[in-house]
């Protein structure tokens, strides 16, 4: 699925309006019915609507609303601000058809405001402001956001909370943005829907569908996706019946210090659940009895020192590397680390320790084979790239990290994102807040590597791997919950999660 920033999103609404062909204001009248019967599922006819309504479209979507929900038995209040006596044209007509139904308590709002009681059992519906803001709220419109804000009603925004822009938030003023528990979005989501610091004001949001062009939206270019299961099950490559583990790639794993023999654990079983013929763990000699013991299907390679990784691995017989769980700091580690990196001519994985060390060792970040796939959190990130005031910044450096060095980043968290080295960004859909526990990285190192060595590309093996990952912790949700989720629970759920994606494709 497509992102569009909101000038491309008005573009797709003038093209639809002019091929399908379709006058601006059924256009309006049809995203109305579609919000309307959301409403309608999400609050009973029993529930007082009051509904802000501004000067713009997307006052115009609202008064509306306004209208088809008093038709449906709703005891509506409707404001309408019209403090500079400009309304868009569908907004005028609107407020005339509104004016025309005596089921609606509609006032016009020119200069004094006074504002209606919202109580707790009230259903407030935002729409002052769409996706056409360039600049934070101020004056008047500010104070009713902090109104409604202030009060304790349930709120519905449509399209955007008002105040929040459609992209870049950094600068925004916080206290001017409507805080909505729910917020429903026309046809397609909006950038500022995958940060972190948005999550507040946007409450739970939801996608309806208004009829905008399709052929519209496949031949407007954009940078930004949100993958969906169909994309991911294009990917999969079926598995034939006298196929054999060479034929499913040998994966080397250099993960591990002493004490830290866990995540070299996580990160095999993840590598073998995702389907490796075959595994290779590299570690110090003191994780040897805990790697047999705990994952016996790997094999391992010891290195030459007792507690650390100080020995770089020729990797002509692997069809896969990854690097960095649990690895450690050490001056031997860092060295040791470079070099494999320059040994390494096909895209490897880097992940937690690596790209530490690689942050201390800029000049190391050349050698990086093309293609390889780096997996930070946000604050390994900003190690790499510099301190990031706001997601936006952080998602342009990511893409801008990418794009230099010709690799892949993913960006690990909430709607993870995946940087190419040609400068798209898609989100991943899957995954939990019960994923955030130690060691879900290394099982998520595991998948990435497990499907580079099976032959898949390294946009593949990401957008794959990301969705693997978090379908699996979704499915050791609905098991265990979130709070008492483990990683190790993540890398158990991985063959349950492949049963799932491949039912129409085995």
């Amino acid at each position: 699925m497509k992102i569009f920033p909101g000038i491309q999103i008005k573009q797709l609404d003038a093209y639809t309006i002019e091929q399908e062909p379709i006058a601006s204001i059924d256009l309006m009248e049809r995203a109305a019915t579609a919000l309307t019967g959301a409403i309608m599922k999400y609050r009973g006819n029993e529930t007082p609507v009051v509904v802000f309504a501004g000067p713009g479209n997307n006052g115009g979507d609202a008064l509306a609303v306004s209208r088809l929900l008093g038709e449906r038995g709703y005891r509506v209040k409707a404001y309408l601000f019209n403090t500079s006596e400009h309304l868009s044209e569908d907004c005028a007509t609107n407020r005339d058809r509104l004016l025309e139904n005596s089921n609606v308590e509609f006032t016009e709002v020119t200069s004094k405001f006074e504002p209606p009681v919202l109580d707790k059992d009230c259903l407030v519906i935002d729409g002052l402001f769409g996706s056409g803001i360039k600049k934070a709220l101020s004056g008047g419109f500010a104070a009713v956001v902090n109104y409604i804000n202030a009060s304790p009603s349930t709120v519905v925004s449509i399209d955007l909370p008002s105040g929040l822009m459609c992209e870049d938030n950094t600068y925004n003023i916080r206290n001017h943005i409507i805080r909505a528990d729910k917020t429903l979005s026309l046809q397609l989501p909006k950038l500022s829907f995958f940060f972190a610091e948005n999550a507040d004001y946007l409450g739970e949001w939801e996608l309806l569908d208004i009829g905008l062009s399709q052929k519209g939206i496949e031949e407007t270019f954009t940078t930004w996706y949100f993958t969906e299961e169909e994309d991911i099950r294009k990917l999969i490559k079926p598995r034939k019946r006298f196929d054999h583990k060479g034929n499913y790639g040998h994966a080397l794993l250099i993960a591990g210090s002493y004490g830290m023999a866990g995540a070299s654990v996580l990160a095999a079983k993840a590598c073998l659940r995702t389907g490796a013929g075959m595994v290779t763990v590299h570690a110090p000699l003191k994780n040897n009895d805990i790697l047999q013991t705990a994952i016996p299907e790997a094999i391992v390679r010891h290195d030459a020192h007792e507690f650390c990784f100080s020995m770089p691995v020729y990797p002509d017989n692997y069809t896969a590397v990854a690097i960095g769980p649990g690895l450690g700091q050490s001056e031997e580690t860092a060295t040791a680390l470079i070099e494999q990196i320059r040994l390494c001519q096909e895209p490897m994985v880097l992940d937690a320790d690596a790209l530490n060390i690689l942050a201390v060792h800029r000049n190391a970040m050349n050698s990086i084979p093309r293609g390889s796939i780096l997996t930070p959190h946000p604050k390994e990130l900003e190690r790499l790239v510099g301190k990031c005031e706001s997601s936006f910044l952080r998602l342009t450096k990511a893409r801008d990290l990418a794009t230099t060095y010709k690799i892949f980043v993913v960006l690990k968290g909430a709607y993870t994102v995946i940087a190419t080295p040609e400068g798209n960004c898609y989100f991943n859909p899957t995954g939990n807040p019960g994923m955030a526990t130690a060691g879900s990285g290394d099982v998520l190192t595991g998948v990435l590597v497990s499907l580079l060595a099976q032959g898949y590309t390294s946009e593949e093996s990401c957008k794959l791997g990301v969705y693997l990952h978090g379908m699996a912790g979704d499915m050791a949700k609905e098991k265990l919950g979130e709070r008492g989720l483990i990683a190790s629970d993540i890398a158990e759920n991985l063959p349950a999660a492949w049963i799932k994606l491949t039912q129409s494709i085995d």
